[in-house]
């Protein structure tokens, strides 16, 4: 293993595929160190989707249970027209999805799926996660790998930068390539499912699809919360950030006109709590490793959240990773990781941005005319759910 010879695995980020990197590694028995650079581990207000292919993972890290209990298990997740709500797809969710897949479908506050991860990590390693510390580089050789910190250089078997988008190891390895501006901004709210009127609160997954725009909504804790997500076309590039806070009539002004339910969660969600931020993509890259230093997650390959499965491509990165560091040198196990990921996570990559004008389609009429050529219960169930990174083939030889 890694570990035994040269070091712990270096891990530059304690996002959530960071931390689920960690997790997989200590269990499979590799020393890991994660590095960083804020002062305190925290996460976004925002929810995110783990359907089976990411649940898989969770369920070998033993959190399912864990999961499940600070989640939501929506029954169905369903395509909507902007205005009416008509169904145009659904996606079976529910008893019957874990019954076809062996896990369920869970949507989660980021804040608890991260603090699950922090524990879990912290109880393969108390000290696995080192706070406040910078990263700015690395360097690696046949022998050993160099994380660059603000508080000297930390040596190791391997890094693994997964320090999102705006990755500095990325940067180094690939060159500094402007993440691109993909006419879209997203809002983001939260609110407490209780404010709103029975009729719009729904234990559903809802795509809501229109012209121009569409919205995302779905329940976490338990149906507690509402998570509402709204992209929207924008001609110029708006401030760049997932913190910051633009005013509420905005929102409202960018769904005028929506159903009712749209409107229902835009007037309850809190007045100062309206956050809204550019997408930004890079196109697929055809290699993210350079000797002992390797991407996860977002520094690799970035997607846009038109699938829901950002966050769990990198989750499927982090067993990938560990299985390979786990059954062969480091050499190999990088080159194996990357070769077992590259095609799927451009599959991903390529899908995730041409759903964007499946969903924003500029009419009525077309948008009714995309969604009956699709079957989108069939396409994802048979590639994308029914993926198994814990137990895939992948080749170390």
């Amino acid at each position: 293993m890694a570990s035994a010879r040269s070091g712990p695995v270096l891990i530059a980020g304690a996002g959530i595929g960071g931390l689920t990197a960690a997790a997989c590694l200590l269990q499979a028995g590799i020393d890991v160190e994660v590095y960083e650079q804020a002062p305190v581990l925290s996460e976004v207000g925002a929810g995110i989707q783990i359907s089976a292919n990411a649940g898989r993972v969770y369920r070998h890290l033993g959190l399912m249970d864990a999961v499940r209990a600070a989640g939501a298990e929506p029954a169905l997740y369903r395509f909507r027209m902007f205005d009416t709500g008509e169904v145009l797809q659904t996606i079976p969710l529910g008893s019957g999805y874990e019954a076809r897949h062996g896990v369920p479908y869970v949507t989660i506050h980021r804040a608890d799926l991260h603090a699950l991860l922090v524990e879990r990590v912290r109880a393969l390693k108390p000290d696995a996660i080192r706070l406040g510390v910078g990263v700015s580089g690395y360097a690696t050789n046949g022998r050993e790998a160099e994380l660059l910190t603000s508080r000297g250089p930390v040596r190791g078997a391997a890094v693994i930068g997964a320090d999102g988008i705006r990755s500095v190891i990325r940067a180094q390895m690939l060159g500094d390539t402007l993440a691109e501006y993909t006419g879209d901004c997203v809002w983001r709210a939260m609110v407490q499912t209780p404010d709103l009127p029975p009729e719009h609160q729904s234990n559903c997954v809802d795509i809501w699809v229109g012209p121009h725009r569409h919205a995302v909504t779905y329940p976490l804790r338990g149906g507690a919360l509402t998570n509402f997500v709204g992209c929207v076309e924008y001609d110029g590039v708006p401030e760049d950030g997932w913190t910051i806070a633009r005013p509420w009539a905005e929102m409202q002004a960018d769904f005028a006109g929506w159903h009712p339910m749209i409107g229902a969660l835009i007037h309850h969600a809190a007045r100062d709590a309206c956050y809204r931020w550019s997408l930004r993509i890079r196109p697929p890259v055809q290699s993210w490793t350079d000797g002992r230093v390797t991407l996860l997650g977002d520094a690799a390959h970035p997607t846009l959240p038109y699938m829901a499965q950002g966050a769990a491509m990198a989750v499927e990165d982090a067993v990938i990773l560990a299985r390979c560091l786990a059954s062969t040198d480091v050499a190999r196990a990088l080159s194996a990781y990357q070769h077992a990921r590259l095609a799927r996570t451009t599959r991903i990559v390529t899908e995730s941005t041409a759903n964007r004008a499946l969903f924003h389609q500029p009419d009525r009429d077309r948008l009714q005319a995309a969604f009956a050529a699709r079957d989108m219960n069939a396409e994802r169930s048979a590639w994308l759910f029914s993926y198994d990174p814990v137990t895939e083939g992948i080749q170390t030889g």
